[in-house]
């Protein structure tokens, strides 16, 4: 036993020995490895140009076509309606002093017959009154003459019963006779003086008279309802042989003139849109009686858009006034345009009319913003990234002055020509080196857009 271990202890170190030996020759004799030198790897990152432009602030909303003028025919006399015009149907065009129906005039003609007659009677009683007190005037003269006459035969009555020439009774008889004469002149007088009462009574019943025939001429013009503008029939509730009764409404027309669309727009964003245009505007912005009177004095444009599937139709709008309360759900308000000529150039294979409930939608524009135009896409708060010097990623900090859809324009802290990078890189650091590719696709993109 002890003879096997020994052989194999004898035979294992020579063996072990020799190795290390070998391995220590091959380690000091072998040439050392080639060493790789780690190069720098450019990020490639697409980039445009800054360039100058102005992009418009605008605001969005919908909204339903209304007629901006409506004529209800409102019967203002009752009546059969004798006459309608033929062309008094739903959708029919109508141009403007189009008679629309016509009420039997019958009733109308004897009212305003009686009342004429009636004028007529009252002016012939006012001159009757004329010729009454010419009479009386003349007849005053008369009786006082007589009663001049009685004063004298008075006076000599009394003379003689002073005398002693004349009995009592004469002087009574005399007196009497005095007396009568003067009742008749002061009767006259009293008719005399309630003349011009009288006159201006009958005066009143003039004016009385003249009104009721002016009416009853009124209540006759108003037998037929005429359309004061050109529009075109809503609904129609009347025909011939019908009775209609005073107020009641026998058809609604829309004038075609102007149209309106009441969009509903958040009221931030009208905010956001006034202090680009007007800075002082944006503090009316809650209130709508100041903002409508604001309004006036701006320069907003306004466009209307109908989608009609792959084609969009447009009208030029004018931003008229704002509604008068605010959606305390939604936070909106009502902004209302204005299309004038909505019907002009309308060809129903082509190009429909602006009609009433027609569902489009607004867009408002503002007094354009002036900077550098750079995609919204490119801006994080108020930073940038841009290509600097030997092609190294350099970071700024910007002052955007409108932010809007895919568009943002810089005001300060970025300089025109700069190269802004507008791809995302993954692992962003300040110093790294990129390979830039200009996005001419982009870059055109924002030049239209400005």
């Amino acid at each position: 036993m002890m003879r096997n271990s020994l052989k194999l202890i004898l035979l294992t170190l020579p063996l072990i020995g020799a190795g290390m030996g070998y391995l220590a020759y091959t380690v000091q004799t072998k040439a050392p490895p080639d060493q790789i030198v780690a190069a720098e790897r450019a990020v490639a990152v697409r980039v445009i140009p800054a360039r100058a432009g102005a992009v418009a602030p605008t605001l969005r909303g919908y909204g339903l076509v209304t007629p901006a003028e409506t004529f209800e025919a409102i019967a203002q006399v009752s009546g059969t309606v004798a006459w309608t015009n033929p062309g008094l149907q739903r959708g029919a065009a109508l141009p403007a002093g189009t008679p629309l129906l016509r009420i039997a005039e019958e009733d109308y003609d004897l009212a305003l017959a009686q009342a004429e007659a009636n004028l007529r009677a009252a002016e012939a009683r006012l001159d009757e009154l004329a010729v009454s007190e010419d009479n009386q005037r003349a007849a005053l003269e008369i009786e006082r003459e007589a009663l001049a006459l009685k004063a004298a035969d008075l006076a000599r009555a009394r003379s003689l019963f002073e005398g002693g020439n004349l009995p009592q009774s004469g002087l009574d008889n005399a007196r009497s006779a005095e007396l009568v004469q003067r009742q008749k002149v002061q009767g006259i007088e009293a008719g005399l003086s309630l003349i011009p009462t009288q006159r201006r009574v009958q005066q009143e019943q003039i004016a009385v008279s003249r009104a009721s025939a002016q009416a009853a001429r009124l209540n006759l013009g108003r037998t037929t309802l005429t359309l004061p503008f050109e529009a075109r029939v809503a609904s129609v509730a009347v025909e011939e042989g019908r009775f209609l009764r005073s107020g009641e409404v026998a058809a609604t027309l829309d004038g075609t003139a102007v149209a309106e669309v009441e969009a509903q727009v958040p009221v931030a964003r009208l905010r956001a849109l006034l202090r680009h245009t007007a800075p002082d505007a944006a503090a009316y912005a809650a209130d709508p009686a100041a903002m409508t009177k604001l309004l006036e004095g701006l320069s907003l444009m306004a466009e209307v858009r109908l989608v009609l599937g792959d084609e969009t139709l447009t009208w030029p709008a004018r931003v008229a006034r704002v509604s008068e309360t605010i959606d305390p759900r939604t936070g909106s308000l009502g902004v209302i345009v204005e299309v004038e000529d909505a019907y002009s150039g309308a060809a129903p294979a082509r190009r429909p009319p602006l009609t009433k409930g027609m569902f489009v939608e607004v867009e408002i524009a503002g007094k354009p913003v002036e900077g550098l135009v750079v995609p919204r896409a490119a801006l994080s708060g108020t930073s940038l990234w841009l290509v600097g010097a030997d092609d190294r990623l350099a970071a700024a900090t910007v002052t955007p002055l409108l932010v809007q859809d895919e568009l943002a324009v810089i005001g300060e802290g970025l300089d025109a020509d700069a190269r802004v990078v507008v791809s995302d890189i993954p692992f962003a650091l300040p110093g790294m080196l990129l390979a830039p590719v200009e996005d001419d696709a982009l870059a055109a993109f924002l030049a239209r857009a400005r």
